[in-house]
Formats: structure tokens, C-alpha cells, sequence
């Protein structure tokens, strides 16, 4: 949400991009002049979905503000467990009030407790209940994708390095949180 977030869109996305001639995969789709576009489209009913994605990858991954920066908290989290409610907690306050520590002057976080209890329903799935062992410290300067295996076998958290395991560890983190996000309405 936000006329930044709407421009953004549009710019790369929406009417403005095919208007200046770049491709456009919803030219006809105005996001500044009608943002509500976003949740009533019944032609693009992903609308929504892009526009979290987007603002995901554009304002929470990004955020970096009064001493918490969200690749380090991200790394400082899978590093100790992933256990407790902190980190998603000021990731529901990036997403929901546009701060890690709300209210931040515009009202406590909607759904708190729902996204929390999300969260740990996503990761509790993904890991079977049982978080894979990071041992290795790292930093958001070692984000990457995990390198592809040599052998045509799928490989498992378990079966990777410690390195390409965080990796993996991080990249299943980032999607459940954004699964979480997502799930509670009015965002």
C-alpha cells in the first residue's frame, strides 16, 4: 500500500511502463489512479498476491532502519533456531505499520498473533517440526541461491553443506515469512 508503492508498481508493471514503451504485464492497469484495482480485478485476480510480492521484495527485504536491519535479524534468527516470536513480530510491524517496533505512531499491528501463529504453522511444515542445524555463522553478504547439484537427485536440506544448508534454510524462511504475511487479510 502507499502512492510509493502504487508508482512502483505501475512504473514497472502497470499502465506507465507500457506507456513509455517498456513491457508491460498489465499495460492497461492503472495502479495510481485506481489502487483498489489491486483487490477488484476480476481479470487479474493475482493482483493481490503481485502487490504483496512486490512490496515484499521492495520495502521488507530491504528494511533497514533504526538499527535493525532485516537480512541480519533474518540471519541472526535461523542462526539461533528459529525459535520465539521477536523476529516475526517486527516483520509484522514492517509489513502491517511500516516499523519493527510498533505501534510506531500509526496503531498496534492487525493480526499480530494470527501471522505469529502462521509463521510457526509454515515452518513447523517445512521442517517437519525440527529446524535443520545451522552451525555456521553468517551474514546478509552471503545470501544466495543454493548451487545446483551435480547429480540428477533432488538433494535434501540435510544431505547439503552447512553453507548451501543455510542457504536453503534462509530462502524457506523467506518464503514462509511471506506466506505468513500474505495469509492475514487486509495487507
Amino acid at each position: 500500500s502507499g502512492i510509493c508503492n502504487f508508482g512502483k508498481l505501475n512504473y514497472y508493471l502497470g499502465a506507465r511502463a507500457a506507456e513509455e514503451g517498456r513491457d508491460s504485464k498489465y499495460p492497461s492497469v492503472d495502479f495510481c489512479k485506481d489502487p483498489e484495482i489491486i483487490c477488484s480485478s476480476s481479470e487479474y485476480k493475482e493482483l493481490k498476491w503481485v502487490a504483496g510480492m512486490f512490496y515484499w521484495m521492495e520495502s521488507v527485504q530491504s528494511y533497514d532502519e533504526g538499527g535493525w536491519k532485516y537480512t541480519d535479524e533474518l540471519a541472526r534468527f535461523v542462526e539461533s533456531g528459529m525459535q520465539g516470536t521477536s523476529f516475526i513480530d517486527a516483520v509484522s510491524g514492517i509489513v502491517n505499520r511500516g516499523c519493527h517496533n510498533p505501534p510506531c505512531g500509526t496503531g498496534a499491528v492487525d493480526g499480530g498473533h494470527e501471522r505469529s501463529q502462521n509463521f510457526k504453522k509454515v515452518l513447523d511444515t517445512m521442517f517437519a517440526g525440527r529446524p535443520p542445524d545451522v552451525s555456521s555463522p553468517m551474514s546478509s553478504s552471503n545470501f544466495q541461491s543454493p548451487t545446483k547439484p551435480s547429480s540428477p537427485s533432488k538433494p535434501t536440506p540435510t544431505s547439503l553443506s552447512p553453507a548451501n544448508q543455510t542457504n536453503v534454510s534462509l530462502i524457506l524462511i523467506v518464503t514462509a515469512i511471506a506466506l505468513s504475511m500474505l495469509v492475514v487479510s487486509g495487507d
